[in-house]
């Protein structure tokens, strides 16, 4: 069975892992443009957030829906895509920052313009990096477990539970590392983290049932719905 899976070509697989990656670019990009200021408050807590969490905890959604249909394996193939894809973002945008800017647009926008909005992605890049790898493996670990635990049952309590540990994980190395780099100003470290941490927890469980239909659609679609039973789950073993 497991060599049947290895082997096996999906109709949806290759669709998913190309707006799996979109998802993680736009949600780089914006993060690093904007800050949202609901003008509400947890007690003494503002509720701002990086922009990039309007888009960001979609990716979990693509996330446990990979790992739920086609597996672990499968998962760990396209979370390493959105890491090499990752990768080229932060390169490109630097290597624009630092090449000379053509004089009319000096003008009417310039270097400042692009520092102030784009100069902050590499710094994103490093944090999002750190932490996309370790909260994407932690949701997807926990989601393959929990489906061999229930066996099967209770879609909902897997994605949620995995959330809210991949996505706990997450939202504290980015927002650590993203201000330790400068991107982010310590004064707003609480708030960044409740407000990200609520946000995309309630995104994920508000989304459940359309979740559910993605998930039952693709095991229909796909005659897949995979078991990680016997898996290595080294997030470094790059082969399916």
């Amino acid at each position: 069975m497991d060599n049947e899976h290895i082997h096996r070509n999906y109709r949806y697989y290759d669709l998913i892992m190309v707006l799996f990656v979109t998802v993680l670019l736009i949600s780089n990009i914006l993060s690093s443009a904007k800050i949202i200021d609901l003008k509400m408050s947890l007690g003494p807590i503002a509720l701002a957030f990086d922009a990039g969490t309007l888009v960001f905890p979609i990716s979990y959604i693509f996330g446990d829906v990979l790992t739920e249909v086609y597996g672990y394996k499968r998962s760990r193939r396209v979370i390493w895509a959105g890491f090499g894809a990752n990768v080229l973002l932060g390169l490109f945008v630097w290597l624009a920052a630092v090449l000379p800017g053509e004089a009319e647009w000096q003008g009417y926008a310039g270097q400042g313009a692009y520092d102030a909005i784009l100069g902050g992605v590499s710094g994103l890049i490093v944090a999002s990096l750190a932490a996309y790898f370790l909260g994407e493996f932690s949701n997807s670990f926990v989601l393959a477990k929990m489906k061999v635990w229930t066996g099967g049952r209770w879609l909902w309590m897997r994605t949620i539970g995995s959330t809210l540990v991949g996505e706990g994980v997450d939202t504290i190395v980015f927002t650590v590392i993203a201000t330790l780099l400068g991107v982010f100003p310590w004064e707003i470290f609480v708030s960044l983290v409740v407000t990200n941490y609520i946000l995309k927890v309630g995104l994920e469980a508000a989304m459940t049932p359309l979740t559910y239909r993605i998930v039952n659609l693709l095991k229909q679609l796909e005659h897949e719905d995979y078991y990680d039973r016997a898996t290595d789950f080294n997030p470094f073993k790059l082969s399916v």
